[in-house]
């Protein structure tokens, strides 16, 4: 099918922390290979490997020094080769990250760029001359704290870095570097691969004035590192020479049957909805966006409904795509604690809120075990952003702590050796073996909810109208092929009542169906047949 990702499950696998098949304590290629069953066996459609190629691993990959090999570590291209045959015979689609607005800056046409102003690659990179004091070109800052800037004294100029400093931003507006990059991902298509996770899509381009980027008025910081977020990041990031650049890279897929892109977009609020819409509106953009609305600390009715609904609004006939964690937050479990009493009871229903959700779903590894984020030492740490400001900022390291399958075994069988990442108890016990003997595990309460939405066209493929309902209740129809589904969400750790009218409680729910009363327990859900006349009782 060639729109299989309309609706669509991609499980997200964070390859250092799968499964170590060769005992040194990371994960690898033949590691995800021996576990695909699992995540075919929860009904998924697709899996997206964070990077795997070649890489110093100062950003874990995301650090790219080739873009056509696999870092020893995780394995070999024939690795790649096996890994892809075994996922299409168990019906998985392979999706791969693509990181291309930066390199490593041990990349070879790094190398080549930094050594003078004169060589065939001297504007494949962002250079600029210092300020007459010295200083850099402009205010722009990286993600990662500190300026966006780094002198080199061979070509006497800065070079631009929107992360690390060891990640230098690739210059766009070089044709070549385009072609470059293009040829890199026809090499991956060309191999089998389904589709690109495209990071920090909307990175990719500057403003050639290289003009200073004007304060944000909100004041608010990112990743609780520095100031980034006390700008408006109106030409360092976001600019509109985007738009022709991912028609070339949709053209490029549109070469080879049934190929997909989902963008990162590396914003947040209002802009990052607008992102989203402006780039997958029409059919020659990308496939479909995601953003952090959702990956957030805000759980309320109104922001869920705000952030679907503004995409709704910006792209009629755009694709969006909706995750609550990934490897960059905190796992959700932990981010929304607050708003539940029961730790398993949250899980729940975050899945079967997502699962009910209009577009493609994301779900990242471990998510489908409830795992919390782990809490790990200053001394266990190997993120950037958490060496560098801790304890405010603890990193990212504990949303990536190895995948726990068996709770007897050591290292909950990740590896036989120290893995790369500790294993704590609270995971341990939650591992795919102990959720395997429980009937009302996350584990089996994940497979319920992906075979719930399968079964009912209404939430695979589904028109969305939300219902208007006072906090702390979410509820939205879906509707599609003659059914339609209310779906109803108790975003609270309190019980609460509606009164629905003439309705049928169906599927997995929670909640309880006195005539014409529902009684949803705290972080309660409900589908009910039709669209029934919602109100809440007091």
């Amino acid at each position: 099918m060639a729109e299989w990702w309309r609706g669509a499950i991609v499980y997200q696998i964070y390859p250092r922390s799968y499964q170590d098949a060769t005992g040194n304590g990371i994960g690898d290629l033949p590691g995800i290979t021996s576990r695909l069953d699992h995540i075919a066996g929860l009904g998924a459609d697709a899996i997206w490997l964070s990077p795997i190629f070649t890489s110093p691993m100062k950003d874990m990959g995301y650090d790219v020094s080739d873009y056509t090999d696999i870092d020893p570590l995780f394995g070999s291209l024939a690795d790649f080769d096996a890994l892809i045959d075994r996922a299409h015979e168990l019906g998985l689609k392979v999706i791969i990250d693509q990181v291309i607005s930066h390199t490593s800056d041990k990349h070879e046409w790094f190398a080549e760029s930094r050594a003078d102003r004169t060589n065939a690659k001297a504007d494949w990179y962002v250079w600029a001359d210092p300020n007459p004091d010295g200083t850099p070109p402009n205010n722009w800052p990286s993600v990662f704290g500190g300026p966006a800037w780094e002198w080199e004294p061979r070509r006497r100029q800065y070079y631009l870095h929107n992360f690390l400093i060891e990640q230098p931003d690739l210059n766009m507006h070089t044709p070549a570097v385009q072609d470059a990059l293009l040829d890199t991902m026809r090499f991956w298509l060309e191999r089998g691969v389904d589709g690109f996770r495209l990071d920090t899509v909307n990175y990719y381009f500057h403003d050639q004035q290289l003009r200073d980027n004007p304060p944000n008025p909100d004041g608010h910081q990112e990743m609780a590192t520095d100031t980034y977020g006390m700008q408006q990041h109106i030409y360092s990031k976001n600019r509109p020479e985007n738009i022709a650049f991912l028609k070339r890279l949709r053209a490029l897929t549109d070469e080879f049957d049934a190929r997909m892109m989902v963008g990162e977009v590396g914003d947040g609020g209002q802009t990052a909805i607008d992102i989203m819409a402006d780039y997958t509106r029409g059919t020659d953009r990308l496939h479909m966006c995601y953003s952090f609305e959702m990956l957030g600390p805000t759980f309320t009715a109104a922001h869920f409904r705000r952030t679907i609904e503004g995409f709704q609004k910006g792209a009629p006939d755009g694709w969006p795509s909706w995750s609550f964690s990934n490897h960059d937050v905190p796992r959700h479990v932990t981010r929304w604690a607050k708003h539940a009493l029961d730790h398993d009871a949250l899980a729940r229903q975050m899945a079967a809120l997502l699962f009910s959700f209009e577009g493609t779903i994301g779900i990242y590894q471990g998510e489908e075990l409830g795992l919390p984020q782990a809490e790990l030492e200053y001394s266990e740490l190997t993120d950037p952003p958490g060496l560098r400001f801790w304890p405010e900022n603890k990193g990212r390291d504990g949303c990536r702590t190895p995948m726990v399958w068996d709770a007897e075994a050591a290292n909950g069988g990740f590896s036989t050796v120290k893995p790369w990442l500790p294993v704590k108890e609270p995971h341990q016990s939650r591992a795919v073996s102990a959720q395997e003997a429980q009937n009302d595990s996350v584990l089996h309460g994940y497979r319920q909810f992906i075979a719930w939405r399968k079964a009912n066209p209404a939430l695979a493929s589904g028109k969305t109208r939300f219902i208007d309902l006072p906090e702390p209740i979410l509820a939205f129809t879906r509707e599609a092929n003659g059914q339609t589904l209310t779906c109803i969400f108790n975003l609270s750790p309190k019980p609460q009542r509606l009164e629905v009218g003439a309705a049928e409680l169906v599927g997995p729910s929670t909640a309880k169906l006195d005539g014409s009363s529902l009684s949803l327990p705290a972080n309660g859900h409900a589908w009910l047949t039709g669209a029934p006349d919602l109100t809440l009782k007091p």
